[in-house]
């Protein structure tokens, strides 16, 4: 197929246009132009849109192919190392109770730090209640030495004002 030059799609434009005031198209040789212009596209755009669904079609033949290869070789691997060790079975055996042994160890772990930042966080905060405390007992020392201090004058000064009156 040949492309549609630059100026068939202007010619189609135009007679689109022209079409589209309602007036007839110039002359039936333009408007087959557009025409064939147009169906040059869809029938490109449909070339496209195969071309891709065919494209599509070989990659995922390509990645089942690929899949299967790759269990094979899978299976390939065990069968080998199997054939080389023949303690294999009690040594994969071992290795699938320490891979369980390891799934469990690592929400215990998980716990066990968490544990231990709750613990800390509540070691901080204790800290911080205590420093409070200390600080809130010096200030109610502080008061009630003053508060003494205030009634003691007081006193005084009463004491003074009964001599002074007898």
């Amino acid at each position: 197929m040949t492309t549609p030059s630059r100026q068939q799609i202007v010619r189609v434009k135009n007679s689109g246009m022209i079409s589209c005031n309602g007036s007839p198209p110039k002359d039936d040789k333009e408007e087959e132009l557009a025409r064939s212009a147009l169906a040059m596209f869809r029938a490109k755009e449909e070339e496209i849109e195969r071309r891709k669904m065919e494209v599509r079609e070989k990659v995922q033949a390509q990645m089942g192919k690929v899949e299967e290869a790759t269990k094979r070789l899978a299976d390939i691997r065990e069968e080998l190392e199997a054939l080389t060790d023949p303690m294999r079975k009690d040594i994969s055996m071992i290795r699938k109770k320490i891979d369980v042994v390891n799934k469990e160890l690592k929400p215990l772990g998980q716990s066990c730090q968490k544990k231990e930042k709750e613990y800390r966080e509540a070691v901080e905060a204790f800290n911080e209640k205590n420093k409070e405390k200390g600080q809130l007992v010096a200030k109610l020392m502080e008061l009630v030495s003053e508060s003494e201090r205030l009634r003691l004058k007081k006193l005084e000064d009463l004491s003074k004002n009964i001599k002074v009156l007898q």
